[in-house]
């Protein structure tokens, strides 16, 4: 099969199956990877051994994350399993250990300077709507304004990550920013709209959060993602049961919420050290 009919019958199978545009993308640039790798190797033919060199030219040689390398492996996988519907001897489950790292936190009070520091009342009310409902940008970027419900005070997430739906809580602070916000840009489709009534750009919005970050003096380092990272520590912080915030950020597993019973430097202030009872 050549190369061009190959990649266009794997991202006809992909479509099919229904996985996400994001995954799509992702999945054909780790075959399009693979696929040069067996040219400029001139390999005729791929075995357990030639899978392990190549995923090891990826971790030694291109130094991939973590994630990338899982994001490669499930894609030659697809290759495999789907579209040439060849069985080989090799693990594409191979355990990687998980870097430990924690996510950088904002606190309240740098939530507070950073939206306060926003005077453009549509870029105000995106950073807002992203941490007051705990949005991925591409969630974001994505709301339509009938996914506002202020009957109800909920916020509709449709079609996120894993092609799933969820409903957040909708701020009564929030609502109020947004029918301001409503009233002098007043949308015609997505909630946030740039050009020719187009979805606004995540780009901008990191743009517009960077900008931010820097106007007041943030030093640690945070991306616009810090603010979903936040909303789920923050209701950690205040009691919110583990289970809820589950629910809230669309986590598939427990385990991927739990990263944030983590001890943030704001609580730690909180707990008293017992040597003060001596």
């Amino acid at each position: 099969m050549k190369r061009a009919e190959l990649i266009d019958k794997y991202s006809k199978l992909l479509h099919l199956k229904n996985y996400s545009h994001k995954t799509e993308k992702a999945y054909l640039h780790h075959l399009k990877l693979f696929l040069d790798y067996i040219s400029k190797s001139k390999i005729s033919s791929v075995d357990s051994k030639i899978l392990l060199d190549y995923f090891n030219y990826l971790k030694q040689t291109r130094k991939f994350s973590y994630s990338a390398m899982k994001q490669s492996l499930a894609s030659v996988r697809f290759l495999f399993l789907n579209v040439l519907k060849k069985e080989i001897d090799f693990d594409f489950f191979v355990k990687m250990k998980k870097p430990n790292s924690l996510p950088n936190i904002l606190t309240v009070e740098e939530m507070k300077k950073i939206i306060n520091s926003i005077t453009n009342l549509k870029h105000r009310a995106i950073i807002s709507t992203i941490y007051s409902c705990g949005l991925r940008i591409s969630e974001a970027v994505n709301l339509k304004i009938n996914d506002i419900d202020s009957s109800a005070m909920t916020v509709k997430i449709v079609n996120a990550k894993g092609r799933n739906d969820r409903i957040v809580m909708l701020s009564e602070k929030l609502l109020s920013l947004l029918r301001e916000y409503f009233k002098e840009y007043k949308p015609k489709v997505y909630l946030f709209e740039g050009q020719k009534c187009e979805k606004y750009s995540s780009r901008s919005i990191q743009q517009i959060f960077n900008n931010a970050v820097k106007k007041v003096g943030i030093k640690k380092k945070v991306t616009v993602h810090s603010l979903r990272h936040s909303f789920a520590s923050h209701l950690l912080d205040n009691g919110t049961d583990i289970r809820f915030i589950q629910e809230l950020l669309g986590h598939k597993h427990l385990s991927t919420t739990q990263i944030y019973t983590h001890i943030n430097p704001v609580s730690v202030k909180k707990i008293k050290s017992p040597f003060d009872n001596i």
